[in-house]
């Protein structure tokens, strides 16, 4: 069965017609399920996490093609993640529950561990970073609500 989506009576036809996805892009290397994806902001950038248990850092290259700047392996699949542009501060949710925070340098070739956070008992089902705050706030498979100072790493269950 066939769909047809037509504008609504009175809308400008041409706004419409001409107005078409295009595709720009296209990463490939993964071989798994891509669990999440953020844009690197001013930086022709993106970061992925793998059910290959691969964190990557894609760079735009002068061929127009993305490359992996950095391929961190992980200890559990990557579930989730939160990246803020500010700080250069990655942290990554895992399946056995923690969290990973990383700091990413300026050049975005490479990627520095500095805590982890024992947040769940089962998958972290979301993660973000509260810059304000300096808080990381993540939900997970087990129910619970949490938030971590990244000041001290001290936890929070709510």
């Amino acid at each position: 069965m066939a769909a047809e989506i037509k504008p609504a009576p009175g809308m400008n036809q041409d706004k419409f017609s001409s107005k078409k996805p295009i595709l720009l892009s296209k990463l490939e290397g993964c071989n798994d399920d891509v669990n999440a994806a953020v844009i690197i902001p001013r930086v022709d950038g993106v970061i992925s996490v793998c059910d290959d248990r691969t964190v990557r850092v894609w760079l735009k290259r002068d061929s127009g093609q993305y490359w992996p700047s950095v391929c961190m392996h992980m200890v559990a699949a990557p579930t989730s993640l939160d990246f803020c542009p500010e700080t250069r501060q990655l942290f990554v949710g895992l399946d056995n529950g923690s969290i990973n925070e990383f700091l990413l340098e300026s050049d975005y070739n490479r990627m520095t561990a500095i805590r982890e956070y024992m947040a769940h008992q089962a998958r972290v089902a979301a993660v973000v970073f509260s810059l304000s705050c300096e808080w990381v706030l993540s939900i997970g498979r087990d129910k619970l609500f949490q938030f971590h100072s990244t000041e001290n790493g001290k936890d929070h269950i709510k």
